[in-house]
């Protein structure tokens, strides 16, 4: 290829989005998506609380367009994790259900206070922060000495996880295809308006309904409002405060973000809103963060059965801390 062939060949690449304005390279978005998407899938995290960051900062998407294109991200790359962790048997159902119904209201309410009270977010940013920050210490702090100490059904499980892996570490002869073996699958114990309880791997949880269903309402406007799906919340709440595996969690907090999503780009779509301002997705721009977000939501879901939960917990916590610090340092230094 000439130099005239390579110039247009870049010339090409570089392209403007007719929604977003965003100028860009068109392999950037479904790269950054698919690095993203690969980590944060393992934690039941789809990506987009670091892509709208990013889209942000780097792509200088500001309008609140840039929250139904977060949206259309997580309608394009989440069924391919979902897929995964159904095939393995991986979903807490009772757990979906419970996130679903109480993030879809949560959705239509930060809706309107993205595009009616906050078109200018600094301030929710900033809440945004102190929350993450919460949940990203209490993440880290889990992984302490003291915070383990009595927590004997974590720790059974993490054992045989460490276990498992040794056993197949020395078995050279076979291809390792599972980190968790074919008994790891989630059986739903009982499930009412007050609790619900399931078995993973010889050990029960239990949790709230009342209490997930408050969290899941409060996550909904969050996620509502910028565009997250609201899975980096959720996902490391559920470790973090109801002390659920991850292995479980992630496939639900996964699915509940993809059908509220869906509500998302509704809202945003067909909705009035203030001044007659179109806040409508950029479609193809999204499109392009789904394609890689595809990808890395397959591999991560692929990947989290060899990973100990240990890890999973401090990939979490040290992304959400460092999110965390960045919305509040961009709120004292505006």
């Amino acid at each position: 290829m000439g130099e005239d062939g390579a110039m247009n060949l870049l010339d090409f690449l570089y392209v403007t989005f007719p929604v977003s304005e965003v100028s860009t390279w068109v392999l950037l978005p479904p790269l950054v998506a698919l690095l993203v998407s690969t980590i944060t899938s393992m934690g039941g995290v789809s990506g987009a609380f670091l892509l709208l960051p990013f889209q942000v900062s780097v792509l200088h998407f500001v309008t609140p367009s840039v929250s139904a294109t977060n949206f259309v991200f997580n309608i394009v790359a989440i069924p391919s994790g979902v897929y995964r962790y159904l095939k393995e048997g991986r979903m807490a159902w009772p757990l979906t259900w419970v996130v679903i119904v109480g993030t879809l209201p949560g959705v239509f309410i930060g809706y309107y206070l993205r595009v009616l009270y906050l078109p200018d977010p600094r301030s929710f940013k900033f809440f945004v922060g102190l929350v993450l920050l919460y949940i990203g210490i209490r993440l880290l702090y889990e992984m302490t000495e003291r915070s383990q100490r009595g927590k004997k059904e974590m720790k059974a499980l993490e054992e045989k996880f460490n276990q498992h892996a040794r056993k197949l570490k020395t078995e050279q002869a076979e291809r390792m295809s599972a980190g968790l073996p074919a008994e790891a699958v989630v059986r739903t114990v009982s499930w009412s308006l007050f609790r619900v309880e399931y078995e993973f791997w010889g050990q029960r949880f239990a949790f709230s309904t009342p209490g997930m269903f408050a969290l899941a309402f409060v996550v909904g406007i969050i996620g509502g409002t910028y565009g997250i799906g609201g899975g980096a919340i959720i996902a490391p709440f559920c470790v973090a405060v109801f002390h659920l595996p991850v292995y479980t969690v992630a496939g639900a907090a996964l699915l509940g973000t993809f059908l509220t999503s869906i509500a998302g780009v509704f809202f945003y779509s067909v909705m009035p809103v203030k001044g007659g301002l179109s806040c409508a997705p950029d479609w193809i721009l999204g499109f392009l963060f789904g394609v890689g977000g595809f990808g890395g939501m397959y591999m991560g879901a692929r990947l989290q059965k060899y990973i100990p939960q240990k890890y999973l917990k401090l990939i979490l916590g040290i992304i959400i801390t460092f999110l965390a610090g960045s919305y509040i340092v961009q709120y004292f230094n505006r």
